[in-house]
């Protein structure tokens, strides 16, 4: 046993018997596991620089525990195996007491068993697909409950979508969340054949065909709507070919789950104005707090740099972690799970996030217009949304729910009254 490891465990043992910890280990280690290089680089990069400056202004504070915390960076670089190897790296060289990263939940589901292996712990900031719940991740993006869901009522209910086109990258988030939206759809009275369903590789670049064929399928009058999950640089080549085809948002309106105002940032969005997005915030949202965070974002990166979503995600996940090791009295992985039950913490858009006992976010749900300056105009957004591990509309799921607090279990099956072992399909 390192002497790390037995100083964390046995301060857990005094905090839970009620007694002072033993001093910390220091430098206190944040592993940031994040793409630098490859397809996901677009997205990816910006959660590093946003973890290193959280790192610094915590630092600045007087650290955590008496201590500085030290960010430990590695490039997975959007290598879904090599994600496996640089948690393993992070957690047995690096000896990190925390992670926080990952974009694509195929390289989430990659670190996974990594991370319950040795007991390390991971904050996911990403948007995901759901049908998850590891006691190692607390999940600050949206569950499809969060994001899918709503967008798909808004093109429903206010925009009176008749046909769906769900287009995705192929990998786990993509076609679970369109399975689930299908499913979902079905309910909702739409027939099969007014789903379209296709999936491209990562950095897929000519969609002509694929927008040709969504355009088809308005042949008889009926509305189309596209719900993109497609994720990473493969996003230029979509929305370039849309304008290429002359399609504007009156005419085939587009909601993104993976497309926000940094991905924007390298387009001309002239053509793009009145596609939407779902997320849980925007850099245009107005509260105090948003404000204080551009400010301090701008000032570190430059004026002309944005923020975003799963920026906001590890915003709130470092400060709740921050918050939870506070009273815990440490680092150790078992003892912060515990205090960051029921944590909360003010999010960016004027209203609070609360950990759930099923390691999932309370969020609000926006959804935003895109401008012709690469911003978006908040024209929906709910009151915070508890964050559901396990989807209502798939029947296997339904009977499903995550409480690691009080039954200790990921995947409790309201029936059998029983803890389920949970098994990955990827």
């Amino acid at each position: 046993m390192t002497n790390k490891l037995f100083m964390t465990t046995a301060a857990a043992a005094l905090v839970a018997a009620g007694l002072p910890a033993l001093a910390q280990d220091c430098p206190i280690k944040v592993g940031v596991l994040h793409s630098l290089s490859g397809t996901m680089a677009i997205s990816e990069t910006t959660l590093k620089d946003t973890m290193l400056m959280l790192i610094d202004e915590q630092n600045a504070k007087g650290g955590l525990l008496g201590c500085q915390i030290e960010a430990v960076v590695v490039d997975p670089a959007s290598d879904w195996p090599l994600f496996a190897e640089k948690a393993r790296e992070l957690l047995t060289v690096h000896d990190v007491d925390v992670m926080f990263g990952n974009w694509t939940s195929v390289s989430r589901k990659s670190v996974l068993p990594v991370i319950e292996e040795l007991n390390g712990l991971l904050f996911y900031p990403v948007q995901y697909e759901g049908e998850e719940s590891s006691k190692n991740v607390f999940y600050t993006g949206a569950a499809p409950n969060q994001q899918a869901i709503p967008a798909t009522d808004y093109f429903l209910e206010e925009l009176g979508v008749e046909k769906f086109a769900l287009l995705g990258t192929d990998y786990v988030y993509p076609r679970t969340t369109n399975n689930i939206l299908e499913s979902y759809l079905k309910s909702k009275g739409i027939p099969a054949e007014d789903i379209f369903v296709n999936y491209t590789p990562f950095g897929h670049s000519d969609w002509s065909k694929i927008v040709a064929d969504v355009v088809a399928l308005g042949a008889d009058g009926k509305k189309v709507g596209v719900i993109s999950t497609i994720n990473g640089d493969a996003n230029v080549g979509f929305y370039k070919e849309l304008a290429a085809a002359a399609i504007s948002a009156d005419d085939i309106p587009v909601v993104a789950f993976s497309v926000g105002e940094e991905e924007l940032s390298g387009l001309d969005t002239s053509n793009l104005v009145g596609h939407l997005a779902a997320w849980n915030y925007f850099q245009s949202a107005e509260s105090e707090a948003n404000d204080a965070f551009i400010a301090a974002w701008k000032a570190k990166m430059g004026e002309e740099r944005v923020t975003n979503d799963p920026m906001e995600a590890h915003f709130i996940g470092f400060n709740m972690w921050v918050n939870a090791a506070t009273e815990a009295g440490t680092t150790d992985v078992d003892a912060v799970r515990a205090a960051m039950w029921g944590q909360e913490y003010p999010n960016l858009t004027g209203g609070t996030a609360v950990m759930g006992v099923n390691h999932h976010l309370a969020k609000p749900v926006l959804i935003g217009e895109i401008q012709d300056d690469g911003q978006f105009d908040i024209i929906s957004q709910t009151t915070e949304v508890p964050g559901d591990a396990w989807t209502d509309y798939l029947p296997e799921s339904a009977v499903l729910i995550s409480d690691w607090k009080d039954l200790g279990c990921g995947m409790y099956n309201t029936e059998t009254k029983s803890c389920v072992q949970i098994k990955s399909n990827y």
